[in-house]
């Protein structure tokens, strides 16, 4: 290896065993995930909070497909991104346009017009298509002459994104309940902004990587792989290119005609098929896209083929992972707010406050650490974006002990003058009791993550490590088992109830077996595309994996669109035991074809 391609230098001068670039896109990577959980974790509930109290008053069927076509855009606009940074403007611009974007996305759902939503929403989906898959790409490029620290690099790395979604959701969950909407929206940018900036500021930490398009040196890979080529005919082409629109025009159009209904209008993309044009277009699309890749598949040799089968298979079971997990932003922080008794008072409240404190202020304490570490290597070279960084965790504080101040003010355990109050802007109460905010629970799953992750870790590492299909099938029956709580907890609520006080700990629970399921399922995915898909094929077969990411996320708001239908015709328990019968479903799916699967992978674990 020569020193030039080297990556060595990297490692010369370290923070935790691992070079100073990989922290500064920890907390790059934090800062983006706390404005992106942090804003949708209020989404369907602004959507939904009646217009005296500053939502737009829709119904939770309009609100949940509007949801599941914004996240499911998400996912696809990754291949954009990703094909932008790869051919024309490199990973670090790619970082850079996307993160500015976003922070234009938030600022403009700040001012909580429809114009402004609306536009903010469409800069968001751009955004993260450019922002999301072009961080790892820079990781990947760092550690390739040292790829026995990639797990290391990733799980810190996987730690910065979980700290951020937790102290999004926390924060802009909290102050978007309780203070007023556009706060919560508009808190998103501000930390996008400043993420923004400390990576522009610190980009040189990076050397060369990523500053132009990386080319792929075909002749390589022809040595390396010399399995049958397959190149896409124009008939192909044409087939992509009609899936591809009327799927975009579907994902588009299915919230667009609720949307106009509720304004008088007719709008309807599809309406010159009849009254069921959106199934039509949706499914023509999905029927075009298998058969084309039926098609191809045939086509390979047959290891390669089988191969391929085997990725698709777990595709699909993907798509029904994502499906039921996303009810957290959308169903379940609804069932939090309509039906979860989180008004709690005397020794609850004071046991909430506890734990509540420690959730808040612990995390704040260990990445305030780590920034401290990496300060001692950077602060001389990157001062400029230090300050930033330090100015943004500032202002972490400042909201985070504010809100523990007014909690605690409010279940009655602090006595404050009325001066202090209107300094801090709280309001005057003689009411001692706490209110847990709707989106507090979706904190949970980040929270279990960075608890949970390094037992699964050693699990996987260890001789007791099961096949694909068996944590596919344990990650199916997990998700099962965090519906089958909410369900069995909900038995009691009549139908058509619009109300009710269902106990927090069926939520809980529901977060505890969800994650667990999350960490069976969501590390296994990617890896395996790459382990199995020949060299030259990951880029389509990435798509393919996201484009079943994206089906899976749409799927979610389609769950949810059928909730208040299903709750007022049957209750809602009836909803959820229907998604968790889907999960045991698929999960037995899973492991009933593991014996077959396994074949195909050609040994590959």
């Amino acid at each position: 290896m020569s020193q030039t391609n080297s990556t060595d230098h990297f490692f010369k001068d370290t923070v935790l065993g691992h070079p100073s670039g990989l922290f500064v896109l920890f907390f790059t990577e934090m800062w983006e995930r706390f404005s992106f959980y942090g804003m949708r974790s209020l989404l369907v509930l602004f959507f939904m909070a009646s217009v005296v109290d500053g939502g737009w008053g829709w119904d939770q069927g309009t609100a949940s497909s509007l949801f599941g076509s914004y996240v499911g855009l998400v996912y696809l606009s990754t291949m954009l991104g990703g094909y932008f940074a790869d051919k024309k403007i490199g990973y670090r611009w790619a970082v850079v346009i996307g993160a500015l974007l976003m922070t234009l996305g938030h600022f403009s759902m700040a001012f909580e017009t429809q114009f402004t939503i609306y536009l903010g929403l469409v800069l968001l989906v751009f955004g993260n298509g450019f922002f999301k898959p072009n961080m790892t790409s820079i990781i990947s490029e760092m550690y390739k002459d040292r790829p026995e620290k990639k797990d290391g690099a990733y799980t810190i790395f996987y730690m910065g994104v979980n700290a951020g979604a937790f102290f999004g959701i926390l924060l802009c969950g909290y102050l978007g309940e309780k203070v007023g909407w556009g706060y919560g929206f508009g808190l998103a940018g501000i930390f996008m902004f400043l993420g923004l900036v400390q990576f522009w500021l610190s980009q040189s930490i990076f050397g060369d990587i990523g500053l132009k398009p990386v080319k792929k040196d075909v002749e390589e890979l022809a040595k390396l792989d010399t399995d049958k080529r397959v190149p896409f005919t124009p008939w192909q082409l044409v087939v992509i290119a009609i899936s591809t629109t009327l799927g975009l025009l579907w994902i588009i159009n299915a919230p667009a005609t609720k949307i106009s209904k509720i304004s008088g209008g007719n709008f309807n993309v599809f309406g010159f098929l009849g009254e069921n044009g959106n199934a039509i277009a949706i499914l023509t699309a999905l029927v075009l896209f298998i058969i084309l890749l039926v098609y191809r598949i045939t086509q390979y040799s047959k290891t390669t083929r089988e191969k391929l089968i085997a990725v698709t298979f777990f595709a699909f079971i993907t798509i029904f992972f994502w499906a039921i997990f996303e009810q957290s932003p959308n169903s379940l922080t609804v069932f939090a707010e309509k039906y979860t008794n989180r008004i709690l008072t005397g020794n609850s409240s004071a046991i909430f406050l506890v734990i509540n404190s420690l959730m808040t202020i612990v995390p704040l304490i260990i990445i305030n650490w780590v920034m401290f570490l990496l300060f001692r290597k950077t602060f001389a070279k990157y001062s400029v974006a230090s300050i930033v960084l330090s100015i943004s965790f500032v202002i972490i504080w400042i909201i985070a002990l504010w809100m523990l101040v007014k909690d605690y003010y409010t279940a009655g355990y602090l006595e404050l003058s009325d001066a202090t109050l209107e300094f801090l802007r709280i309001k005057k109460t003689t009411e001692a009791l706490t209110e847990v905010p709707a989106t507090w629970f979706s904190t949970l799953n980040s929270l279990f993550i960075i608890t949970l992750a390094p037992l699964f870790s050693k699990v996987w590492e260890s001789k007791y490590n099961p096949n694909a299909n068996v944590k596919y099938g344990i990650g199916m029956f997990l998700l099962a088992l965090g519906m089958a709580c909410v369900a069995f907890g909900a038995m009691g609520i009549e139908p058509g109830a619009q109300t009710a006080s269902v106990s927090m700990i069926w939520l809980i629970l529901v977060y505890l077996f969800h994650t667990m399921g999350e960490l069976c399922i969501s590390p296994v995915g990617l890896s395996y595309v790459s382990k199995l898909v020949p060299a030259r094929m990951i880029a389509f077969m990435f798509g393919v994996w996201y484009l079943a990411v994206a089906i899976g996320m749409k799927g979610a708001g389609m769950f949810g669109e059928e909730v208040e239908a299903i709750a007022d015709k049957n209750g809602i328990s009836y909803f959820f035991w229907m998604l968790t019968f889907v999960s045991v479903a698929i999960g037995v799916l899973s492991i009933v074809m593991s014996p077959i699967i396994k074949k195909l992978m050609h040994g590959v674990r």
